[in-house]
């Protein structure tokens, strides 16, 4: 059997090996609550892609938590009733698919608001001010300083932003609000998920990244997406002297600290070939996952599309009953 890492049977058992703060779900109530009590801040304006008789486009400006603007694409299907709405969350360090892409689930009859990540290839603001080095990538960007400016921290809590956006939003089934992510947009979108159980129905993540960094860092996958901890490491802890303090706060950012409070149904793929986020990162998040849930293995394929699972994530959205058979799935 083609792997990357771990045998599968053994992935299946793996539970993670970063640690989680002593503090972290006070922390992260303290930060949900700033996220909800923030006053909600955002401007709506046609999009230069024109509206169809069947699709309209929109742009969306909306005050992210540091104060910075955050540019999000909302693609809303035509209809007389309200529609379902599916939160979309991109991979790292890109941007928001295009107009083309995201008008998919526009022929499911569903709207899609899609966020950029502040200072990441899209066009949403990111104001900085964070302590320690910006020299690498974005996991670490504020790890000198108290968790809370951590810049992850502020994107989770931006997640939340994306809540209350599509529940003010005029049209928006409120009772059917999804989230769909792959990479950095599945890392984001099962945080979001966890952090607003309460309004979230379903989530499907391809092969989440931002998770068990020490694995990520043992295994020692310098690539763009974890070049930040070999970084750190290296030139702030060249003995390894604090290597359980630095993962420890990291575990303020890792998802699957977060997933024990998802209750909707999740719908998750990794592909065992895959050398950016390894598998084994993977399996500990799917494996701290106590609501209904569903694997999907892809024994060939790596970090990339795989039409595949975006292929389920039809029905998987599109069945209506809450109770949504996974295991036809």
């Amino acid at each position: 059997m083609p792997a990357k890492d771990m045998p599968l049977q053994q992935l299946k058992q793996y539970t993670g090996s970063t640690p989680r703060p002593k503090d972290f779900w006070g922390f992260w109530e303290k930060r949900a609550g700033e996220a909800w009590a923030l006053p909600l801040e955002y401007e709506l304006k046609e999009a230069e892609i024109p509206h169809t008789p069947y699709t309209q486009y929109y742009d969306v400006w909306l005050r992210g938590m540091a104060g910075a603007r955050l540019h999000i694409k909302y693609v809303k299907p035509v209809r007389k009733r309200r529609v379902p709405v599916v939160l979309q969350f991109h991979g790292y360090p890109g941007s928001s698919r295009g107009w083309f892409e995201q008008s998919s689930f526009a022929g499911l009859g569903m709207a899609v608001l899609a966020m950029d990540c502040p200072g990441q290839g899209g066009i949403s603001e990111d104001l900085g001010g964070r302590q320690g080095t910006t020299a690498a990538d974005h996991i670490i960007m504020g790890v000198d300083g108290p968790p809370e400016k951590l810049y992850y921290v502020e994107v989770f809590q931006d997640t939340c932003l994306m809540v209350r956006l599509a529940l003010a939003l005029e049209g928006l089934d409120t009772e059917q609000i999804y989230v769909n992510g792959a990479s950095q947009g599945a890392g984001l979108g099962l945080v979001c998920t966890a952090l607003n159980a309460a309004y979230i129905k379903r989530c499907a993540a391809l092969y989440p990244f931002l998770s068990d960094y020490r694995r990520a860092w043992e295994m020692d996958r310098d690539v763009i997406v974890y070049n930040g901890l070999a970084y750190h490491t290296r030139w702030f802890d060249p003995m390894g002297e604090h290597l359980d303090e630095f993962f420890t706060k990291l575990g303020y950012i890792d998802v699957q600290n977060f997933v024990e409070r998802i209750t909707c149904p999740v719908l998750c793929g990794t592909g065992l070939m895959d050398d950016v986020c390894p598998p084994s990162t993977q399996f500990a998040v799917f494996s701290k996952i106590t609501a209904r849930k569903k694997h999907l293995i892809f024994y060939e394929y790596g970090h990339e599309e795989i039409a595949a699972f975006d292929n389920k994530i039809i029905n998987f959205f599109g069945n209506k009953e809450d109770g949504v058979c996974l295991e036809q799935i």
